[in-house]
């Protein structure tokens, strides 16, 4: 892997919203497009000296595939889900991959960068597999949406804004990433890692103790806290779309959190401040992270991280004192 060093790493989560911008069709020139704008906003973190792996999201890009998967179902066979993930991790891992090459390259920078399809060992006793509820895929009509239920098992449910039927998946906790050692060790050596993408491909232990991929995806922001205790990250960066947290978001009376310590952001997500499908889960991976050992969490946009990670905005947080 090459000589390690002691500079601290840095893993940045970003989602999969951020290759797609609001009103763009999603094409590959946006994805590029978006891609090189935040290598350019990473590069605040290679030039202060972080060692950086980071992870995305998929959710645009593996409806699409589903959706394309679904329109060619008479001509080619359907992939399983996790093979499915896996693709989404190399397509996306080689955008941004090449985005932030270029950025290295132009800024004279020498750092390599690979992108890792990486398995998430998962708990096949997960409750979540007793009750699917993410939906993906695109819509179908209750009538194809019964026989794929009856022909393949799937769960189903349908649309609250009355737009058809989906498919709904499990989204069990990771446990443990698999290439962690490899992605530690590559950070140590000063290369940039893209990894977990998507959540990353779950995966449980089967017969004989072999992995085998599961039909399920994994919460993108829990993995990233995993991940970033597994490489021992001293700072955890969650990007999202506004630039700090918020008590009662979107209400008259919203108030941005500047720093935040464990016990604080504990109180508050307790008391339900911040909603499961939005802010929750990015909230619940700062807390798994400082519990286990991280120092300092980032929760903020794009576009304010280079003053944020200089102290002047985003919201903060801080382990155990």
């Amino acid at each position: 892997m090459g000589v390690q060093d002691s500079k601290p790493i840095a893993l940045v989560a970003m989602g999969g919203h951020a290759f797609i911008q609001s009103g763009e069709a999603g094409t590959i020139e946006h994805h590029e497009a978006n891609a090189r704008s935040i290598a350019r906003v990473l590069m605040t973190l290679v030039e202060r000296d972080y060692r950086l792996v980071i992870t995305h999201g998929n959710g645009p890009q593996i409806g699409h595939l589903l959706l394309q998967h679904e329109m060619s179902k008479a001509e080619s066979p359907e992939m399983p889900l996790d093979v499915l993930v896996a693709m989404t991790e190399g397509s996306l891992g080689y955008i941004l991959q090449q985005a932030l090459l270029n950025e290295l390259r132009a800024r004279e920078i020498r750092r390599f960068v690979v992108t890792v399809v990486t398995q998430v060992l998962v708990d096949e006793n997960d409750p979540a597999f007793r009750s699917p509820t993410k939906p993906i895929g695109p819509f179908l009509t209750r009538e194809d949406a019964e026989g794929r239920r009856d022909r393949l098992g799937w769960a189903i449910r349908e649309d609250a804004g009355g737009r058809g039927w989906r498919r709904l998946v499990a989204s069990p906790k990771p446990t443990r990433v698999i290439q962690a050692d490899m992605i530690r060790e590559a950070a140590q050596a000063g290369h940039i890692v893209v990894a977990g993408g998507g959540g990353g491909v779950p995966i449980k232990t089967g017969k004989d103790d072999a992995y085998q991929g599961v039909e399920a995806v994994v919460d993108k922001d829990l993995t990233s806290a995993v991940l970033a205790a597994s490489v021992g990250a001293e700072l955890l960066i969650m990007l999202t779309s506004v630039p700090n947290v918020y008590t009662n978001f979107g209400e008259p009376d919203q108030a941005a959190l500047g720093a935040v310590t464990l016990a604080e952001i504990e109180q508050l997500h307790a008391d339900a401040t911040f909603p499961p499908g939005s802010m929750g889960p990015k909230i619940d991976a700062v807390i798994d992270f400082l519990h286990k050992g991280g120092r300092r969490a980032l929760i903020t946009d794009a576009e304010t991280l280079p003053l944020a990670i200089q102290g002047g905005g985003g919201t903060h947080f801080v382990g155990k004192l």
